[in-house]
């Protein structure tokens, strides 16, 4: 009956709701609870979004926009009024971010001993080290590009930092330049000497030093600027073998892609900017007028140059090493004897690593199979993989060359496994494959065995200790089963095979979803307890959200905690009432997915790799996996249900708009606190057991309890 929910009243605009989401992240960046240094991290990670959302969404609207494209969305607005509207709304969130970057965090940075500099604030010793280092470091690689009848309009390449120049010769003649700010190949932020915790940033240097590069020439006129360029990729692949090729190519062309997005620190009254803009053929709406230094995101660089203000972050924190699952324990007999439920980065992500690292060097393993959507630039998994191929085992990767912004990275590590022996793959024609599967096949004592593991996230240890993530390490037969199937559909030549526990997109995500949200509906309407809770990323799809209002409309609880996009909205009258959302942004990233289902109190639950968006349903090959095991199904909604009642860090949509939670009278609770302090509850536990055994005499021991304490904790 989804026909009955076409109104484009009842569905938000796409990106709306992402810059939203990102307007969650600059409160952070505005949050006095937070650490002064954290807060200037938040401030860089909004830059950072917002960047890559015009090189991508943006792109792609632009691309629409530009071919005369007037299909509307599910909230009614064809790409041109969305364009129009993002950067109305972008506009706004500048203001903002540059208001708390100047009124805010800096006055409190110079308050704590921290100060960036401009040039004129230079002791003399300071204005003596920034010569020399600009004569050393700097000169030798800056390249003044003239713009005349000669030599035209330089290229401008993506997210480069530049400055336009209008000079004045002999003669007052006018003439152009402009000079690439080297950030890429040198530090944009330079520490000084004398003071403690004294910086200056790379473009004022150079601005500074600006006559060396014009000698004979007058400088009238300086405007620093930056473009973001289209720079998503648009691949036609032919057959598999064409797509390391065609990803290569793709990574040339899309460096010239359209400008999106201009950014001046100046007036667009100015000569140069009028310049600029012709010369560049940037939109009106696209062209933003910048307040202090343009691109924020050298801020995720300052706090790791800060010294001896660890009061201004986060108290550092270690994931809980699960002693079943460390090097010096045989993991395969763990998992044998028990399904493993991880919850990263409060369980340390080092069990995933060591659990490819015993496979690898272990004489009983015979074949590997995974998929690699992102990995780190010195992945242990990728090194441990090789490791296994050499050893004599029959390893098998997909890597997803097509990972956005990973592209680079992927292809590197593609080309490095298969140096190292390994058979890699790069997934199913027009689809991209961001299922998180590792199978394992060994020779046990009573014959072949497949160990799996699942995961919420990717394979990536740097990303693990800040996304909050989930996996489940098992050797259930049908699950294992499952996964060679799926392995032989990505490899070869399978469909339509059975599935017995995993369900994969395209179309059977969608269609287990579906049928669990009929099922509570029928619940509802018979009388009974109808309750739906998940948990994912982004919700945009409309199908989706459609059966969502169905359920709602038919009296079933909708629980959805969505991070950043979130098309469904609340407060409708007979159609979401039954309906709630909530959206946490904290120090860590939120990326688990959770789908709960009551069933008449049979609760079933599944943790996934997708979203509940149309990409990830039609146009990704994804899993969704069930958790059997009664205590660790009990653990994941016991997570579900310390999110959903956290206080400190969640934001309620209603009416379109995000608030966070009135806590009079109450006591905090942040859900990302409980988790870390459990896990070190966790950590002192298995200290306190080995001091005990340590300083005692051993009894062999007989109770139930303290013997599974005893395994699950010796190390």
């Amino acid at each position: 009956m989804t026909e009955n929910f076409d109104k484009p009243a009842y569905y938000t605009n796409r990106e709306l709701s992402w810059i939203d989401f990102n307007n969650r992240c600059l409160q952070e960046a505005r949050d006095t609870s937070n650490p002064l240094l954290e807060r200037v991290n938040f401030l860089g990670i909004t830059q950072s979004n917002v960047d890559e959302f015009f090189m991508v969404r943006v792109a792609s609207l632009t691309k629409l926009s530009d071919a005369g494209i007037t299909t509307m969305d599910m909230s009614g607005m064809t790409p041109k009024e969305q364009l129009t509207a993002i950067n109305e709304a972008e506009h706004m969130a500048v203001k903002k971010r540059y208001n708390t970057y100047k009124n805010q965090l800096i006055p409190l940075l110079s308050a704590a001993g921290i100060e960036l500099k401009s040039m004129g604030k230079l002791t003399d010793k300071q204005v003596d080290f920034i010569t020399r280092y600009f004569d050393d470091e700097i000169y030798p690689i800056l390249t003044p590009m003239a713009d005349d009848s000669s030599r035209p309009f330089p290229f401008i390449s993506n997210n480069s930092l530049n400055i336009s120049v209008l000079l004045k010769d002999e003669h007052n003649k006018n003439l152009y330049a402009s000079v690439r700010v080297p950030t890429g190949v040198t530090d944009r932020i330079i520490k000084l000497p004398t003071e403690v915790n004294s910086f200056i940033l790379l473009e004022d240097v150079v601005m500074a030093f600006l006559p060396k590069l014009f000698p004979g020439y007058t400088i009238k006129h300086t405007l620093v600027f930056r473009v973001i360029r289209d720079m998503d990729l648009d691949i036609a692949e032919r057959d598999a073998s064409d797509v390391l090729l065609a990803v290569k190519d793709q990574l040339k062309a899309r460096e010239h892609g359209k400008v999106v997005r201009l950014e001046i620190a100046g007036s667009l009254t100015s000569k140069l900017s009028r310049r600029l803009v012709k010369k560049l053929q940037v939109a009106e709406e696209s062209i933003y007028e910048i307040n202090g230094p343009i691109d924020l995101t050298f801020l995720k660089k300052l706090p790791g140059l800060i010294e001896a203000h660890d009061e201004l972050k986060y108290e550092p924190f270690k994931g809980y090493q699960l002693p079943a699952l460390n090097r010096h324990h045989d993991i395969f007999a763990a998992i044998r004897d028990r399904d493993y439920l991880l919850q990263h980065p409060y369980d340390s992500f080092d069990s995933v690593v060591n659990f490819i690292h015993q496979a690898a060097v272990d004489d009983q393993v015979l074949a590997i199979k995974m998929t690699l959507y992102r990995v780190s630039k010195h992945s242990p998994i990728v090194h441990n993989l090789g490791v296994a191929a050499q050893n004599g085992k029959q390893v098998t990767v997909l890597v997803e060359v097509k990972a956005r912004f990973d592209e680079d990275n992927n292809v590197y590590w593609a080309k490095q496994l298969e140096k190292m022996g390994c058979h890699v793959i790069y997934g199913l024609i027009g689809l991209k494959t961001h299922s998180k599967i590792t199978l394992v096949i060994r020779r046990d004592e009573d014959g072949i065995r497949r160990y799996v593991h699942l995961g919420t996230g990717n394979y990536n240890d740097s990303t693990a200790r800040f996304y909050t993530d989930m996996g489940l390490l098992t050797c259930n037969r049908e699950i294992g089963s499952d996964a060679s199937k799926l392995f032989n559909t990505l490899s070869g030549y399978a469909t339509n095979q059975r599935m017995h526990q995993l369900y994969r997109s395209p179309h059977q995500i969608r269609e287990v979803i579906t049928d669990k949200i009929n099922k509570e509906i029928q619940n509802a309407q018979a009388g009974h307890p109808a309750l739906i809770e998940m948990k994912m990323n982004s919700l945009s799809d409309k199908g989706i959200i459609a059966k969502l209002y169905e359920a709602s409309v038919a009296g079933v609880h909708v629980h959805l905690l969505v991070r950043g996009i979130c098309c469904l909205r609340t407060d409708i009258p007979g159609i979401s009432d039954h309906i709630q959302v909530h959206s946490i942004v904290g120090r860590y990233l939120e990326h688990s997915r959770i789908y709960h289902f009551f069933n008449n109190g049979k609760d079933d639950v599944y943790l996934s790799s997708a979203d509940m968006m149309t990409r990830n349903l039609n146009r990704r090959v994804e899993i969704l996996f069930p958790i059997l095991e009664n205590d660790l199904h009990d653990r994941v909604l016991s997570m579900f249900y310390t999110l959903w009642n956290d206080n400190v860090k969640t934001r309620i949509l209603h009416d379109q708009k995000y608030r966070r939670i009135n806590r009079r009278n109450q006591a905090p609770r942040s859900a990302q606190h409980i988790f870390m302090l459990e896990a070190n509850e966790a950590k002192q536990r298995d200290q306190a057991y080995k001091v005990q055994q340590q300083t005692q005499t051993f009894k062999p021991l007989t109770n139930h309890n303290q013997t599974n304490f005893l395994e699950e904790s010796d190390e």
